[in-house]
């Protein structure tokens, strides 16, 4: 057993509020039983992600107390009896995911939606909102069950830490960015329409580019955003305009359609031009079907919840949103949902950052913090920062 003792990570107080506290040492135990599969992880970086702002700003029905992050990278300071190929000392990257390995699903590959590891609904993750109750990783050190199954080793700890900065995103928004391109069908050649300069958005719009996309059209209303999807080769639209959408597209590329359409942004989307303050949920997935060429795919890695109690109407509090589905139907699109299964694409994507295929922290402008600073982080990304903020816990990264 680890001699350690003390551990500290960012809670969620409330609406518009998180605090660093004092948390439990993470123990290899499950409820009563031992966690004999299981490791404990030193905290090498853990990143703020959009879909804890979307909980931190009370758009979900996440208890008090929270401990939050779901985006960790870290290095094995015990395994348990059962841990066979993963050893003390290891940096590895952690899905966020949690998968048992051993169901249905995981077999398959759709470790997003493992059947055991989460009673109230198929898939879990760490430090999220009925997707299991697993404590959360933005903290100084975390328990990972399944170890070897969920776990990517990198292969050299020194490499990792040079590149720690790239790596750290193989947890979750590079992935996720991937796999709504690889759903939406992108590959040589594509003209891609990416809704959303978040730093999902940026991470598929880079995904885009690594798939072989010839144009790939990024839309926001944050000029901070879309001048940091410029930055690497995108095209841009300004959705605070009053032009419509396919107007603005057939400026760029003369064709008011696009082949693959990428939804970054999910159930907090905001309507466009005149009327962009205003919030609409289904703006997004309404535009996708009017973008879309006939035949063409939609990803739809933005979040959607199944209970929203700060929508602006009844329906929308319950998830249930006004979409144009038989545009869709008479345009023959298919549509991919989901959470992202890590582990489909974080080995080829760790590969891509090694060799220098992808600069993936340059793509999302990566800022590191301290942990003592991850609610000022929370307020500044909360504010539309063009950033990716992630925390240092141990200031490993510093060093």
């Amino acid at each position: 057993m680890t001699s350690h003792a003390s551990n500290r990570g960012v809670v969620y107080q409330g609406p518009g509020e998180v605090t660093v506290e004092s948390i439990a040492f993470p123990e290899l135990a499950l409820g009563n039983r031992r966690c004999d599969h299981g490791v404990i992880l030193k905290i090498l970086t853990t990143n703020i992600c959009g879909s804890d702002q979307h909980m931190v700003r009370g758009r979900t029905t996440a208890p008090q107390g929270l401990v939050l992050g779901h985006e960790i990278t870290g290095q094995v300071i015990e395994c348990g009896r059962d841990v066979e190929f993963i050893h003390v000392g290891d940096v590895v990257s952690v899905p966020f995911n949690i998968a048992c390995g051993r169901c249905r699903n995981c077999k398959e590959g759709k470790t997003g939606i493992c059947l055991n590891v989460n009673p109230a609904r198929p898939g879990a993750a760490y430090g999220y909102v009925d997707m299991g109750g697993w404590v959360g990783g933005q903290a100084e050190y975390v328990m990972v069950p399944y170890a070897d199954f969920n776990l990517l080793k990198f292969p050299d700890a020194d490499q990792a830490m040079e590149k720690i900065k790239d790596l750290t995103l193989l947890s979750d928004i590079f992935p996720t960015g991937y796999h709504g391109c690889v759903t939406a069908g992108v590959g040589p050649g594509s003209v891609v329409y990416i809704a959303g300069a978040g730093p999902v958005g940026l991470a598929a719009a880079a995904s885009a580019r690594l798939l072989g996309a010839a144009c790939v059209i990024v839309g926001d209303m944050i000029p901070d955003r879309l001048a940091q999807a410029r930055s690497f080769g995108c095209e841009t639209v300004d959705l605070r305009q009053d032009a419509k959408l396919f107007d603005m597209v057939e400026q760029i590329t003369g064709d008011p359609e696009v082949d693959a359409f990428v939804d970054c942004v999910g159930f907090e989307a905001h309507a466009c031009g005149h009327d962009h303050g205003h919030e609409q949920p289904a703006t997004v997935l309404n535009s996708a079907m009017e973008l879309t060429r006939a035949g063409g795919q939609v990803g739809i890695p933005g979040l959607y919840v199944t209970e929203d109690p700060g929508a602006e109407d009844t329906a929308a509090r319950h998830g249930s949103l006004s979409v144009r589905i038989g545009l869709g139907w008479a345009k023959s699109h298919s549509f991919h949902t989901g959470q992202c299964p890590v582990m489909k694409y974080n080995r080829q994507l760790m590969q891509a950052i090694l060799f220098g295929r992808a600069e993936i922290a340059k793509a999302v402008n990566v800022q590191m913090i301290s942990l003592d600073q991850a609610p000022a982080g929370y307020a500044d990304f909360d504010g539309g920062a063009a950033k990716k903020f992630v925390i240092d816990p141990h200031g490993a990264v510093a060093a």
